[in-house]
């Protein structure tokens, strides 16, 4: 829900129609564990049937690394969960 500015309150609205395909893309530093540890936090919220690809790319100099996990998302809340988790995570410096 989310407070107007005349103070009523409204669902909030979504620019992605579910199910749907997305894509979470975690940065952290460069190990031989970072996306072992993405890949298990995302598992958690999503059922191994849709955990589409996963992938990773080593920043130019090798200190860093991204990886993008695609899932099929069934909701908002599944997607709110894995960032809120990400998020959370000190290994994880950015997540998008």
């Amino acid at each position: 829900m989310m407070t107007t500015g005349n103070g009523h309150t409204r669902p909030r609205q979504s620019l992605l129609v579910f199910p749907c395909r997305i894509d979470i893309k975690a940065f952290g530093l460069h190990s031989n564990r970072f996306q072992a540890l993405v890949l298990g936090i995302v598992s958690r919220h999503i059922e191994p049937g849709r955990l589409l690809a996963t992938s990773s790319r080593a920043s130019r100099g090798g200190k860093y690394v991204a990886v993008t996990i695609s899932v099929q998302a069934q909701d908002r809340e599944e997607i709110d969960a894995i960032y809120h988790e990400l998020t959370q995570c000190t290994d994880v410096l950015i997540a998008l």
